[in-house]
């Protein structure tokens, strides 16, 4: 489990893709700052995955065809960017909201605007999803734990904060873009219990 709180950018280093898999390395200090070991989960752009092997300056990781066919981690290329965040401690402070690190499905930026110090960044709101984002909810875009600052039948936006911009990789965002989303994990449940509801009336 994680918080959408990213604790650094890391970068590709190298990519290995198979028939059956693909073997990514990244770039990053973060294992040795968080004294992490081979089977520990990382959240890479928002998706859970397993550390396959330490290197001297980072990591290796296998993204499996169904990770690939549901994230954007099966179009990185080596020397992008990535937010990485590693998993929350039972004794962690929670700053963010609950994210599980299971991508339901991938978003287009559809506008990028300036708010006095913030950055407005609306995106499509994906069919499937429409009962799980709401206003003033939290989602996980490429991992980043975001509150929806305004929706509409086929869109949603949040704002960023500087702070956001500076440690994250959302301020490199650009027009038609994707990035994974996450939708909240009570609206999930509280969707799923109405439609029970509706099953038993």
């Amino acid at each position: 489990m994680f918080t959408g709180i990213i604790q650094d950018v890391g970068t590709v280093a190298k990519i290995n893709r198979t028939a059956a898999h693909a073997d990514l390395t990244f770039e990053t200090s973060l294992p040795a700052t968080c004294h992490s070991k081979v089977g520990d989960s990382l959240a890479i752009n928002g998706v859970c995955l397993t550390i396959t092997q330490l290197v001297p300056k980072g990591f290796t990781t296998t993204i499996m065809p169904e990770t690939s066919r549901r994230s954007t981690l099966g179009d990185l290329a080596t020397g992008e960017r990535v937010n990485l965040e590693p998993a929350l401690g039972v004794t962690d402070r929670l700053d963010g909201h609950f994210v599980l690190g299971h991508v339901d499905t991938t978003t287009r930026l559809l506008k990028r605007e300036t708010d006095e110090n913030a950055v407005v960044l609306t995106f499509t709101l994906p069919a499937q999803c429409q009962n799980e984002v709401v206003f003033k909810g939290s989602v996980a875009l490429d991992g980043v734990s975001l509150t929806v600052s305004a929706i509409t039948a086929d869109s949603f936006s949040v704002s960023l904060i500087p702070h956001t911009l500076d440690q994250t990789i959302l301020a490199d965002l650009r027009p038609h873009d994707r990035v994974n989303l996450e939708t909240d994990i009570l609206g999930k449940y509280l969707n799923q219990l109405e439609g029970t509801k509706h099953e038993h009336n």
